[in-house]
């Protein structure tokens, strides 16, 4: 079975003369959508560029003009930051392209208030058009429908999926909550009494990420002093970017999960929603290459007598030079070489992944494994794996997953065969990294950084493109 182990221990028109023509009045149509934002901020590029600007007043005469703004845009940015164009044409197309908010103004109102107040979540309003919003009445009607909707979907989008899009992700932050189409969730919002109200609702409603976002909204006193300054801003920190990672998760959590949170160096497995046992776990390094990653998988089977295919990686970089070194190397360590140049460890009690491997296929060759170096789980700092997690009582874990009692699994092991047993179901994991969460018991925990993650992460929240 191979695995990122180790072998000491595996692992966006212008107004002028009526148009006499159809193609005439659309490139009117297109250049305004050009110039629709030339001195108040709001730009598109259209599919042609015109040789000059528009006339500066813009003002609907019918539906049609929001459709050929639309559809004739490669791009429409505010102030700086591109509007999400396709859950505009989303949007509008189920409504005929009929502008929403000139008959709805103290809708209106409740939304660029609600945008305005992003702060509540962690993020920054700048990143929704809050200056344009702030002067939202200076614009024209059209120019006023358009960024009002795509501040209302960029919103929106960042409650719902994260406000730091996938693209800007790093390979370990592979989490994915399930897909909300924005455009449809805006749609529905307008049948509310508050539109606002739908809006929020699409942030997560999870224990941690009220109990984050009421401590960030709790009154502080003034910090006295530099370091108490830092402290408290470290705080802060903590609680927006874990309110971030908490949107990058599942609305809806599996009632029956393993979890586990790298930071805090456990594992919890869930039943009915509620806590039913807990392990201490070892996780990845702390250097860059084998720190455990950020995802999400389904464990479909538990291995008993694991053998371990070394990663080639691993190989070139530990095992040859250790050969070289010492030709006995190889058979004290119960290992043998393959023909095709792979290095196995066979199953044994000295076996790097122990004698229960969890099979839980994923894009990063990460698993929950035993262990024979059982010292490890009494320190405090437990970042010593390749990645993997090694888990203090997988015996435990095994019989639960497989929902048969723990003489079973013990009968497995005891056999020496290298069985692979399927769970009567799947069960999905999730390796988190949350620095800041809530217990079990309701209270809000706060762990060392050790991969020094947080600070990327608020970087790119601050600066995330809406």
């Amino acid at each position: 079975m191979s695995g990122r182990g180790d072998a000491t221990g595996a692992e966006g028109r212008g107004v002028g003369a009526p148009d006499a023509s159809p193609a005439p009045r659309r490139r009117a149509l297109l250049q305004g959508a050009a110039a629709l934002g030339a001195t108040l901020g709001l730009g598109a590029c259209a599919g042609a560029p015109p040789p000059r600007p528009a006339p500066a007043v813009l003002a609907p005469r019918n539906d049609g003009e929001l459709a050929h703004i639309l559809e004739g845009a490669r791009e429409i940015r505010v102030g700086g930051k591109a509007l999400d164009l396709d859950a505009l044409r989303r949007f509008y197309g189920r409504r005929g392209y009929r502008p929403v908010w000139a008959s709805r103004e103290a809708e209106a109102q409740a939304v660029v208030e609600t945008v305005l107040r992003a702060g509540a979540h962690g993020l920054d309003p700048e990143a929704f058009h809050a200056p344009q919003l702030r002067r939202i009445e200076t614009f024209s009607p059209l120019r006023r429908e358009i960024l009002l909707t795509g501040a209302a979907l960029s919103y929106a989008d960042a409650l719902a999926h994260g406000a730091v899009p996938p693209g800007r992700r790093k390979p370990f932050e592979a989490l994915q909550p399930g897909t909300v189409d924005v455009a449809e969730a805006l749609h529905d919002a307008l049948w509310r009494p508050d539109p606002a109200e739908g809006i929020e609702a699409l942030a997560p409603q999870t224990p941690t990420y009220l109990a984050l976002r009421a401590m960030l909204l709790a009154p502080r006193r003034p910090a006295v002093g530099r370091a108490a300054a830092a402290a408290a801003a470290e705080r802060i920190r903590s609680l927006k970017v874990n309110m971030e990672r908490e949107r990058w998760l599942p609305r809806r959590l599996p009632p029956e999960r393993v979890w586990v949170n790298i930071p805090n160096q456990r594992l919890v497995f869930y039943r009915g929603g509620e806590p039913v046992f807990t392990t201490r776990v070892v996780v990845g390094e702390v250097n860059e290459r084998n720190q455990s990653p950020e995802f999400d998988a389904l464990i479909e089977a538990s291995f008993f007598n694991p053998p371990w295919i070394v990663p080639r990686d691993i190989v070139e970089a530990e095992i040859l030079p250790r050969i070289a070194r010492d030709p006995d190397y190889l058979a004290r360590n119960n290992m043998v070489m393959r023909p095709n140049g792979e290095v196995e460890q066979l199953p044994g009690p000295t076996a790097g992944l122990g004698y229960i491997l969890f099979d839980m296929p994923n894009p990063f060759d990460v698993y929950l494994h035993d262990t024979p170096d059982r010292f490890v789980f009494s320190r405090g700092n437990r970042q010593m794996s390749r990645g993997c997690i090694r888990v203090e009582n997988p015996r435990e874990l095994a019989a639960l997953l497989m929902r048969q009692p723990i003489e079973a699994i013990d009968e497995k092991i005891a056999d020496g065969s290298t069985i692979r047993t399927r769970l009567p179901r799947p069960v999905p994991v999730f390796v988190t990294y949350h620095t800041a969460f809530l217990d079990d018991d309701g209270t809000i925990q706060f762990r060392p950084d050790f991969y020094a993650r947080d600070a990327g992460l608020m970087q790119r929240l601050g600066t995330a493109e809406a």
